[in-house]
């Protein structure tokens, strides 16, 4: 999944950054209300952090613009200030979440796992589609009625990002270009076939019938072929 940080604290921003991307996420991070409003509109993310007390943009004037432009990237806010009535307008503004600072990195990669899974239409608390689990703790994968899977299938964090964004996403189709724009951040260095060669990773390790190929339109995830033994 690819994360906005938008956070004006050096030491947070930068501290963030290493316990998100540790944690299976594609992170691109700005100190500025002006270049994460940029940011936020130009680029496909997935869910955004937003603090309050920018120096340049006031935090809820970002949000205000986004959703004004009919953006509707799931935001949480995280911001020092805890009063009520704070809360309120940020939610009327159209947060989907508030976390006071100080607080805990757990508690903050929760809230962000049930935006994801909300905004993705799921109502359970796991990744799980038929037989196949995600652990997004051990960044590993289970097959539920093996118990040869009982310690997981470990994969590797760009393995990690991509699986989770498909069955995030099952039976859509995306072009190669566009999982790219998901599973990466802005700076990384990509080659032109990234995607195939960690889609033919993933295929070795869960069987060549749990991501499907569409010709001419791209890759998909078969709900269909994780309901029995593969």
């Amino acid at each position: 999944m690819r994360l906005l940080l938008i956070e004006d604290d050096v030491n947070l921003c930068q501290q963030l950054t290493a316990d998100l991307r540790q944690r299976g996420y594609a992170v691109d991070a700005t100190m500025q209300g002006v270049d994460g409003a940029f940011m936020g509109e130009t680029e496909p993310y997935d869910i955004i952090i937003l603090d309050l007390g920018l120096p340049d943009l006031p935090g809820l004037q970002v949000l205000q613009q986004w959703r004004n432009k009919g953006i509707k990237t799931p935001v949480l806010i995280l911001t020092a200030r805890s009063a009520w009535h704070e809360k309120v307008e940020g939610f009327r503004t159209g947060a989907d979440d508030y976390l006071s600072k100080p607080f805990h990195i757990e508690e903050l990669c929760v809230r962000l796992q049930a935006l994801i899974r909300r905004s993705s239409g799921l109502a359970n608390g796991a990744f799980e589609i038929g037989r196949l689990r995600l652990d997004e703790a051990t960044q590993s994968v289970f097959w539920t009625d093996s118990e040869s899977g009982l310690d997981g299938i470990e994969l590797t964090g760009i393995e990690f990002r991509l699986l989770r964004y498909l069955m995030l996403h099952p039976k859509r189709i995306f072009t190669a270009t566009h999982l790219v724009e998901h599973v990466y951040d802005y700076n990384d260095e990509k080659e032109s076939n990234v995607i195939e060669v960690y889609i033919s990773r993933l295929r070795k390790k869960l069987g060549k019938a749990v991501i499907c190929t569409r010709r001419n339109q791209g890759y998909y995830l078969d709900p269909d072929a994780l309901q029995s033994q593969v």
